[in-house]
C-alpha cells in the first residue's frame, strides 16, 4: 500500500489540525465517536480503525492524535472530552487513573523503537548500511551535521521512550557519553518536535533520522534501522532483569523527577465522562476483535503484550 505525501499528512497530521479543545456540547453530539490517541496512531486510526468502525456502526469516527501525556492531562483537567483513550505505555492511563476518569485499560497492540531515516539524506547509504548491521548505527547517527528528531519528553512517552533507548544503549555497547553525543540535553530543542509532524519531517528530507515506533514507520513505508531488544523497548519479559536500569532525569511542573521505563504496550481505556460511552466500548472490542487485530497487523503493529492495567 502506497502512501502518498498528502496521505502522510492525513494520517499524521490532520488530527492535531482539528481544535484538540473542542466544546464540550459539540463533542457531545450524538452519532459521534471521539478517539484521542498517541500521535504515531496516525495512519492506522484514520485509514483502518475509523473508517472500519464507521462501516460496522454508522458513528462518525472524530480523532484527536497528540502525544498521549498531553492528551492525558487534558482529559484529566476536563478540558477535552474522549469516548476512548488510547496511549503508549501505561503512564498516561495512569494519571486518567489518578484523576479518578479511568478504572482500568485494555492492551490492544505493542510495538518496538527504531531509528527512522530519510532515503533524501545525505547520509542514507550509511543508514542503510546500519540497518543492514553492516555498520554500528549508533556511529553513524554520530556522523556531523546529521538532523536527528525526537519528541518532547515531558509531554509525549515516544520522547522518554528514546532516551532509555540510548541509556540502555550505552550500558549495551558499552559506550558512555553516546546519549549526550547523539542527542544532546534531553530537552534539545533544536531536536524536538510534535509527534505527528516528526515523521511527516523525515519524509520531506527536513530531517536526516528520527526516533519512531516501529509501527508507526511501517504505517508509512519509511526505511528503519530496528534494533536490538535489549534496547527496543519491546519485551516485557526484560523489564525487571535489563529495562529497568534505564532512566532519565526530568523537571516536570517545577520539579525534578527521575523515571523508568515501561513496555511499550498500547492500553485503551473508555473515561467515566466519555459523551458517548456505548460506542466507546464497542470501538474497543472491534480493536480486540480478529478483525481489529488484522488491521494493526497491516499497519505494523505487533499483538498486544501482557494484561489489564
Amino acid at each position: 500500500m502506497a502512501i502518498s505525501r498528502r496521505d502522510l499528512g492525513l494520517g499524521m497530521g490532520a488530527a492535531v489540525a482539528l481544535p484538540a479543545l473542542m466544546s464540550r456540547q459539540a463533542q457531545a453530539a450524538g452519532g459521534t465517536l471521539t478517539v484521542a490517541y498517541a500521535g504515531s496512531m496516525g495512519v492506522l486510526m484514520n485509514k483502518g480503525l475509523g473508517p472500519a468502525f464507521t462501516a460496522q456502526s454508522g458513528e462518525v469516527f472524530h480523532g484527536i492524535g497528540q502525544g498521549a501525556f498531553a492528551l492525558a492531562r487534558l482529559i484529566a483537567a476536563k478540558t477535552m472530552l474522549a469516548d476512548v483513550f488510547v496511549s503508549i505505555t501505561p503512564g498516561p492511563i495512569a494519571v486518567l487513573q489518578k484523576a479518578g476518569l479511568v478504572g482500568h485499560a485494555a492492551p490492544v497492540a505493542s510495538t518496538a523503537m527504531v531509528i527512522a531515516y530519510s532515503p533524501k539524506s545525505r547520509v542514507a547509504p550509511e543508514l542503510k548500511a546500519a540497518a543492514d548491521g553492516s555498520k554500528p548505527w549508533y556511529k553513524v547517527l554520530e556522523t556531523k551535521g546529521l538532523r536527528f528528531g525526537r519528541t518532547d519528553p515531558r509531554t509525549d512517552p515516544q520522547g522518554r521512550n528514546i532516551l532509555f533507548t540510548f541509556d540502555l544503549a550505552e550500558k549495551f555497547y558499552h559506550q558512555p557519553g553516546l546519549s549526550r553525543r547523539i542527542l544532546g540535553a534531553p530537552l534539545n530543542p533544536a531536536q524536538i518536535f510534535s509527534e505527528p509532524s516528526l515523521l511527516a519531517r523525515l519524509d520531506s528530507g527536513q530531517l536526516d533520522a528520527t526516533s519512531g515506533y516501529e509501527s508507526a514507520v511501517k504505517s508509512l513505508k519509511l526505511p528503519f534501522i530496528p534494533l536490538p531488544n535489549q534496547i527496543n523497548l519491546s519485551d516485557p519479559s526484560m523489564i525487571k532483569p535489563w529495562y529497568s536500569k534505564a532512566a532519565i532525569t526530568l523537571d516536570l511542573k517545577g520539579k525534578t523527577q527521575v523515571l523508568h521505563t515501561q513496555p511499550l504496550v498500547f492500553y485503551a481505556c473508555v473515561p467515566r465522562d466519555a459523551p458517548n460511552p456505548k460506542a466507546g466500548h464497542a470501538f474497543i472490542a472491534m480493536m480486540q476483535s480478529k478483525a481489529g487485530q488484522d488491521l494493526f497487523a497491516k499497519y505494523g503493529y505487533n499483538p498486544p503484550q501482557g494484561g489489564t492495567i
